[in-house]
């Protein structure tokens, strides 16, 4: 009798261990915001051959591991919570369905709300438990990994502190506007380029590039700035949890090869798109803040290139959306301390992208332009209201002739839609630009408050086209 005993508590502790075999992916926690109105993959690790069962309000699905994998997809769900999230003998409580919005990009991504403009009086207020944070352990990696640092936390003043301050900013505004959870997944690293930030399979689609990226691969050297080893350690261990978009903040690593990043840029979100397998999920951006001398004089700028870069992508790739700020940056400082503002602008732009609100979005973006004798009249889209001047007399606007010599230029707000530039020492002008500096000093707003896009006119060549 007691070596049957003996056996049967041996059966069990064997069962018991292959039931424990089972893993979920690391972005599955207690406290994590899972998107509504999708269906919702559910994966993770176990033995082969293992059964999984997923549970979840009235819903239960079944499968079994092959490979060492396995994975679960539950129907769409409305907003709501909490609830309990049971896999096999794992349960993961207070979860809420609601919208989850990745935060990625370099510094002034990762930038802490702790070190921000009014950051006591902000921190203070922090508390949302319908906001959700996760901050992605920093990883590199040559290879695509399947696990991560982390763990989802209620957003409270220790929670909020330091994480990313224009992640915050925006959940926090988008939450408010919409009324259910947020989830913010941030996964940053300062003093990355986009490169980093693109999965292998992206870089297949620009085989100009399949030479540096073998020679980096051959050499394996250590940090961030080499080709996809932040999308391998900090992206692809949370793909595909279903998300409802990403915002992103980064590019002045780029700023000396602008135009590279004509191609780089769209071609990062592309390969997220895929990674991700949701179609094209709303991409919403930052264009660089101004910083550097300001210049008194017209002049070449890498800072305006990549800029422009950032302005043809959200012109060329679908779901697409930019938050000017010009009026944000610091000539002295590459991390401007004020991030509400840009925080505000993502989550404006989301309600109007992803959410379809009727209200506008963006500042002025030039559109087109007629020349009539010694003036150029500049036409724009996002008008809204009606252009404004934000003080003063217009400020930022260079015209140049034949020649392209460009000067400082004298700019009015015509029918409250349009500007009409002009030099008195330009009498056949071709060309303007406007905001074209590392650190623009500039002015044209739309009167429902946001202001305009740097821009060139002319297709003169770049300082940074190798």
């Amino acid at each position: 009798m007691k070596r049957i005993f003996v056996f049967a508590v041996a059966l069990a502790l064997l069962a018991g261990a292959a039931w424990a075999a089972v893993v979920p992916a690391a972005i599955f926690t207690d406290n994590a915001v899972l998107q509504r109105d999708v269906a919702i993959p559910v994966w993770g690790t176990a033995n082969d051959g293992e059964k999984v069962t997923v549970r979840f309000l009235d819903q239960v699905v079944t499968t079994v591991a092959k490979d060492g994998k396995w994975m679960v997809r539950l129907a769409p769900i409305k907003a709501g919570g909490p609830f309990s999230l049971t896999i096999n003998d794992i349960e993961l409580k207070n979860i809420l369905i609601g919208e989850v919005w990745i935060c990625s990009g370099q510094s002034n991504m990762q930038w802490d709300l702790a070190r921000t403009t009014n950051a006591e009086a902000t921190i203070a207020a922090s508390k949302n438990p319908m906001i959700r944070l996760f901050t992605v352990g920093r990883k590199t990696s040559y290879t695509p990994l399947i696990e991560m640092a982390g763990q989802w936390a209620l957003c409270t003043p220790e929670t909020s502190a330091p994480f990313s301050a224009v992640g915050y900013f925006f959940g926090r505004d988008l939450q408010k506007a919409l009324g259910v959870p947020v989830g913010l997944i941030n996964t940053s690293w300062g003093g990355t380029g986009v490169e980093t930030w693109t999965s292998m399979e992206g870089f297949k689609a620009l085989p100009e590039y399949a030479d540096w990226v073998a020679d980096e691969y051959k050499k394996q050297a250590e940090g961030p700035n080499h080709p996809s080893v932040l999308f391998n350690g900090m992206v692809n261990p949370f793909v595909p949890y279903a998300i409802k978009g990403a915002i992103w903040y980064q590019g002045e690593n780029n700023a000396g090869a602008a135009y590279a990043y004509r191609k780089l840029f769209p071609n990062m979100i592309k390969s997220w798109r895929n990674a991700f397998g949701q179609g094209d999920f709303p991409f919403l951006f930052v264009q660089l803040a101004p910083y550097q001398k300001i210049e008194d004089q017209p002049t070449q700028s890498a800072w305006a290139e990549l800029r422009e870069a950032q302005l043809l992508t959200l012109k060329a790739s679908p779901k697409t959306a930019m938050a000017v700020i010009t009026d944000v940056g610091d000539p002295n400082d590459i991390h401007p301390r004020d991030k509400e503002p840009v925080g505000a602008r993502l989550a404006l732009a989301a309600r109007k992208l992803a959410y379809g609100q009727d209200i506008l979005a963006s500042g002025p973006i030039y559109k087109g332009m007629k020349r009539r004798g010694s003036d150029i009249t500049l036409y724009f889209d996002h008008v809204g209201r009606g252009l404004v001047s934000k003080d003063g007399e217009l400020k930022g606007f260079a015209i140049a002739g034949e020649d392209r010599n460009f000067v400082w230029a004298n700019a009015k707000i015509v029918d409250g839609n349009k500007v009409v530039v002009s030099a008195e020492s330009v009498k056949d002008p071709v060309a303007v630009r406007y905001g074209w500096a590392n650190c623009p000093v500039v002015n044209l707003w739309n009167k429902d408050g946001l202001p305009a896009s740097p821009f060139r006119t002319d297709d003169f060549p770049m300082v940074t086209k190798k």
